[in-house]
């Protein structure tokens, strides 16, 4: 797993301060002397997540910045600095676009436009599963990969929860195509 990019504006106190305490082996801290802006494109170009640290109410126009008031508790700057990363995660992985569709996967809901849909824990499984997919996926292989079971038991199981959700996609957002099943099986357009 690469490590965070923790970058600190123009600080090289509070940089040597982080190195000191040995937070580099948690983050990979960077020290900016004047623009940030190169360091953020290679980060976004690289897709690493990180956080730049500013002291000045002026530089708050920098991209995921955290302003750090003075004085502050060397304590509540680490927990500042992690909560703001709990954070970046939490929101990376609520909102995922499936075609039209927005799905929050922590509150477990798919939105088009206004309306919002609540899922099942499985409907959630089942959908991220096909989305994954890059081809249409078998009734017997959803149930072994999705619920555990055998490919050789048959049941209902897969073409039940298929039915449900769909019908409830049609209830809420009046769309027969969500989830399409095609002679290999079952695929999300």
């Amino acid at each position: 797993m690469n490590k965070l990019s923790l970058i600190i504006h123009q600080n090289q106190y509070l940089f040597e301060i982080l190195k000191e305490i040995k937070l580099d082996t948690q983050y990979q801290l960077m020290l900016t002397r004047n623009n940030s802006d190169e360091i953020i494109k290679i980060l976004k170009k690289e897709n690493k997540d990180f956080l730049t640290i500013i002291l000045d109410i002026n530089d708050s126009n920098i991209e995921n910045a955290l302003l750090i008031e003075k004085p502050t508790k060397l304590s509540n700057l680490l927990q500042k600095i992690s909560l703001a990363f709990l954070k970046k995660k939490y929101s990376a992985t609520s909102n995922i676009s499936i075609g039209k569709y927005k799905i929050n996967l922590n509150s477990r809901q798919i939105s088009l436009g206004n309306s919002n849909l609540k899922l099942t824990e499985k409907e959630l499984e089942l959908i991220m599963y096909l989305y994954d997919s890059k081809n249409e996926k078998k009734s017997s292989h959803i149930r072994k990969d999705v619920w555990g079971h055998s490919e050789n038991v048959e049941t209902h199981t897969v073409e039940t929860h298929i039915y449900r959700l769909r019908k409830k996609i049609v209830d809420k957002f009046n769309d027969n195509e969500f989830i399409i099943s095609e002679k290999n099986g079952y695929k999300i357009k």
